[in-house]
């Protein structure tokens, strides 16, 4: 099992920066995909970025692409979001999810574990 935290949330003006973190708990934290997805108040939940167990590849949602970047150290057993040239369409609240599966997949279905979530905000 594997227990998820986030934290780097806030509030921050357009065009701003923010870095997220994600600490998992566990041994086997470099055996799952790992993902973050977003949910704004009256909006499903969105799909962001994942990123491969141990290798460097990743996957990023069409709407951040360019500004967010998805990175995982496994020896500290954390995953990181660094988000640049925020837009007030990036608020919402940001959790990160942990996949068994090898595939970065960007359906939430596919993600067994989660963290609690962390508020961002972009707003002038």
């Amino acid at each position: 099992q594997v227990q998820l935290v986030e934290s780097g949330g806030g509030t921050v003006q357009p065009g701003g920066s923010l870095r997220l973190s994600c600490a998992a708990s566990g041994r086997t934290f470099s055996f799952y995909t790992m993902g973050w997805f977003r949910q704004a108040p009256g909006k499903e939940r969105e799909f962001v970025a994942a990123i491969g167990q141990s290798d460097p590849y990743t996957d990023v949602a069409y709407s951040v692409r360019g500004r967010f970047t998805i990175s995982r150290d496994n020896d500290k057993n954390m995953m990181y979001l660094q988000m640049n040239r925020l837009k007030p369409d990036d608020t919402a609240v940001y959790s990160c999810a942990a996949s068994r599966s090898t595939v970065r997949s960007s359906r939430p279905s596919d993600y067994v574990y989660w963290g609690q979530g962390t508020q961002v905000t972009v707003s002038s």
